[in-house]
This record gives structure tokens, sequence and C-alpha cells, in this order.
């Protein structure tokens, strides 16, 4: 971070700054821990032609999760663009390795989150899955819902991108029967839309923080698909949510459907290496076609 930069966001904050040290994990966007006179703070910073947007959708999905009294997640405190740098700035959750208690306490707010029903399927606005959109048009159906804006925008980037050969690729109406019969009585929730173990953290005082959604109403069953998909949360996390929200029969075929969104999203954003992930589910759900 450049001089210029750190008196300007000085300025906005209001404060004098002591220190700006990059922090790890950031796929996307730059990551920063801030540290004025006052406090410590997150920032975010990106370059990107849709960054501004990107972190205003970011901004709505925190403070849409958080208005919801169920489970916390970072104050925001600024979005704002700087010539070409969009800026997100937050209050800083400082973390620490939870203990069984604590995700078991995690698992039970996310699961009263995903208890308050929702009027449609969709979102007040469209956002964004990593750096790739995601459209949320209101739809009162969950299969069509998935198919037309989820697994088919995906389906048909990765096919323009060469990482998918039309083979591969079921038409909708096939995807449609698919989801209908295994997802289709369900009803609408808040969820945070991409829940693996980065998206979360426990606070140094042992409270769970909800970060960087893809907020949007959808089955809840989404959120815990995404969590089991790379290594899973502990078992203490489930413990919890079930305990206030029981699973439904036949959640490991749902979860690999839902996890099939995420693993084309990984294909089209990270290359064919997710290719031997993606082909299995199509041609086990789907195919052949």
């Amino acid at each position: 971070m450049d001089e210029e930069l750190k008196y300007w966001l000085a300025a906005i904050i209001g404060s004098p700054m002591i220190s700006a040290r990059p922090l790890s994990g950031g796929d996307i966007s730059e990551a920063w821990l801030l540290e004025t006179a006052r406090q410590r703070l997150f920032c975010k910073l990106n370059s990107g032609p849709e960054a501004l947007n990107m972190f205003q959708a970011e901004k709505d999905g925190l403070e849409a999760i958080s208005s919801t009294e169920t489970i916390k997640t970072p104050e925001v405190l600024l979005c704002t663009k700087r010539e070409e740098m969009a800026v997100l700035i937050m209050e800083y959750i400082e973390p620490k390795e939870p203990d069984n208690g604590e995700m078991v306490a995690f698992g039970q707010q996310l699961a009263r989150l995903h208890n308050l029903e929702q009027p449609a399927f969709g979102w007040k606005r469209d956002n964004f899955i990593g750096s790739l959109p995601q459209r949320n048009p209101r739809e009162t159906g969950w299969p069509a819902f998935y198919t037309r804006e989820r697994l088919l925008p995906q389906l048909v980037l990765a096919f323009d991108s060469g990482l998918l050969n039309a083979s591969d690729i079921p038409g909708e109406t096939v995807i449609e029967r698919v989801v209908g019969e295994l997802c289709g009585n369900v009803r609408p929730s808040l969820v945070h839309g991409d829940l693996w173990g980065g998206n979360y953290l426990i606070s140094s005082d042992g409270l769970a923080y909800l970060i960087d959604p893809a907020a949007y109403w959808a089955h809840s069953e989404v959120d815990l698909a995404m969590s089991r998909l790379f290594g899973g949360f502990p078992n203490s996390f489930y413990e919890g949510y079930t305990n206030v929200a029981p699973i439904s029969p036949g959640f490991e075929e749902r979860r690999d459907l839902y996890q099939l969104y995420y693993l084309l999203v990984h294909l089209n954003l990270f290359g064919r290496t997710y290719y031997s992930a993606v082909k299995p589910l199509l041609t086990r759900y789907f195919g052949p076609f």
C-alpha cells in the first residue's frame, strides 16, 4: 500500500494511520489490517471494473445477515472508491481457534438464520460469487431458480471458455426436472451463499462471525453443502445445527447437487483442474445426454 493511499484512508477514517499490514487469504481482493490511533480496521482493495459493485453487494449481504439478529457479521464502516481503486472498510475481528462449544453455538446460530422464512427465492439485488456475477431475480419455485440462475449460467460460461464440451452440458428441461425431483418442496431462507471454512471466524471472545457472503434467498441446504465441500466443518458445528434444524432425509443426494454449483464456479474461476470433480456429477445427475 503506497503512502498516498495511506494518507487518503487516514483522512476518510478520521484518524492518523499507525500501520497498514497485508493479510493473507484473499484470492479476489487485497486484504489489509489498518491500525489507527483509535482502532484496528479490516480493509479490502480491488481495482477491477466491477470491484465497487462487488464490495457494495458484500456490504448489503453482511448487513442483511446482521439485521436478522441470529448471527454476527463485521460492521461495515465504509464502501467507496478512489480513482480506480474500490475500498471496503469494516471492523477488524480478532480471530482464534474455536473450541467445540463455540462451534456448537455457531451451528445453532446458522440454523436460526435459516429458520427465518423469506418471501421468495432470489434476492433484492444481483451480486457475485467470487468475482463471477450471480443473478437473483425473484422466483417462487426453487427448481426453476436453481436451474436458470445457478447451474445454467455456470455451464454456459464454462462452455464459452472451452472448459466444458457441448456433450458435457444437459438441457434446461433435464436439469429442472432432476432438481424438482430431488429438491422441489423447499422454502426460501437467507443463506450466506459461499460458506466454506475461510468465510467464517470465531472471535477472540468466542463469537461466530460470517464474512464474505454471496447472500440470497435459497434452500438452506446450499450452505450445508458448501460447508462440506472442502474438508467440512467440525462435527460439533453440525451437532449444533441439527439441534435447532434437523436435516431432512435425502440430504446426501441434494448435497452433491448443490456442490455442483460451487465446483462449476471453481472451474470457471480457476480452470480445468476442477473438470475431474465436475464431470462425474454432471453424468451422475443428468447423463448420458
